[in-house]
C-alpha cells in the first residue's frame, strides 16, 4: 500500500459512508438508538457505515491491520501500522438533529496518524490530507471517484492577546471551562465530533482543549489533518505527543493547538 493507493479509497469510502448515513438521517423513523456497554450510544447509521467502510477497506489493502469503533472489542493483533475508522463520529450530534457528525479514516504508522479523512456530511465539508501529507479541504459535489477543486489549509497565526478556542459541543463540562479560563480569549466556538480538529487545522480556531474520554478512532483521523496543516496535538498533563496503538485505545485528555499558541498547565 503506497499513499497515492491509499488517498482516493479513504476519501471515496468516506463520501459513501456519508451517503448512507445522511440516508438514514432524512429518515426520521429508519433508526432506534442503542446503548453499548460503554453507555455510547449507536444506531443503524453507525452500523451500516461501519460495514461499509470496512468492507472497502479490507478489500483493497487486506495486508493492513484494521481498526474500527463497532468491531474494536474483536481486535487482538496489534501493528505498528495500521487503519483506525470512527464510522459515525458524533452519534449523539445524530440522534438529536445536529450537524456535527464526521466519517472518520486515518491511517496510523509507528504510533502517529500519518494520513486521514474527515468527511462532515451534513455540513458540506472534507478534510483530507494528500500523498505528500499535506492537508487540504475539497469544495464541489464530491463525486466519490473524482477529487474536485482542494485548497490547502493552514493553521493561524495566534494572538495570544485574543485566542479563538473551541470546544466540544456534547461534553463540554466544568474542567474544560476551567482550562480555557487559563487563556485570554477573543471568541469560543462550540463544535462535535472530530470538526474541532479541522477548525483548528483551517485556522478557524487556535486551541482545542480536550478533558474528558476520547479514543483513538475519534480523533486519529482529525489529528492527521491537523498535522498536516502545521498543527499539534500534546497530551493534557505534560504536553507530549499524543500517541496511537496504545493498549484500549483509549486516549488521555489532550490539547489540539496551532503553533503560536502559549500552552497553559492544566
Amino acid at each position: 500500500m503506497t499513499y497515492e493507493q491509499l488517498i482516493p479509497v479513504m476519501r471515496k469510502i468516506a463520501i459513501e459512508a456519508g451517503s448512507k448515513i445522511m440516508e438514514i438521517y432524512h429518515d426520521a423513523d429508519s433508526f432506534d438508538v442503542k446503548i453499548k456497554p460503554d453507555e455510547s450510544p449507536i444506531t443503524v447509521a453507525d452500523e451500516a457505515a461501519d460495514v461499509l467502510i470496512s468492507d472497502g477497506l479490507r478489500a483493497a489493502f487486506p495486508d493492513t491491520l484494521l481498526i474500527t469503533e463497532e468491531q474494536a472489542d474483536f481486535h487482538s493483533e496489534k501493528g505498528n501500522t495500521f487503519l483506525i475508522v470512527d464510522p459515525l463520529d458524533g452519534t449523539k450530534e445524530f440522534i438529536n438533529r445536529h450537524d456535527d457528525f464526521t466519517v472518520n479514516i486515518a491511517l496510523v504508522e509507528d504510533g502517529v496518524p500519518t494520513r486521514g479523512v474527515v468527511y462532515a456530511p451534513a455540513k458540506n465539508r472534507i478534510f483530507f490530507t494528500l500523498a505528500d501529507g499535506r492537508a487540504v479541504e475539497e469544495s464541489g459535489n464530491f463525486d466519490p471517484e473524482v477529487i474536485g477543486e482542494i485548497n490547502p489549509i493552514s493553521v493561524s497565526s495566534p494572538d495570544n492577546s485574543g485566542l479563538v478556542i473551541v470546544a466540544s459541543k456534547s461534553h463540554r463540562d466544568q474542567a474544560t471551562e476551567d482550562y480555557i479560563n487559563k487563556y485570554k480569549v477573543r471568541n469560543s466556538k462550540s463544535a462535535g465530533s472530530s470538526l474541532k480538529f479541522c477548525l483548528v487545522a483551517t485556522g478557524e480556531a487556535d486551541l482545542y482543549p480536550r478533558v474528558g474520554r476520547t479514543m483513538e478512532w475519534d480523533t486519529a483521523a482529525g489529528h492527521a489533518v491537523l498535522l498536516g496543516a502545521g498543527g499539534h496535538v500534546v497530551s493534557f498533563d505534560d504536553h507530549s505527543p499524543l500517541t496511537y496503538g496504545k493498549d484500549g485505545y483509549m486516549n488521555p485528555p489532550f490539547i489540539a493547538y496551532a503553533p503560536g499558541v502559549e500552552l497553559k498547565k492544566a
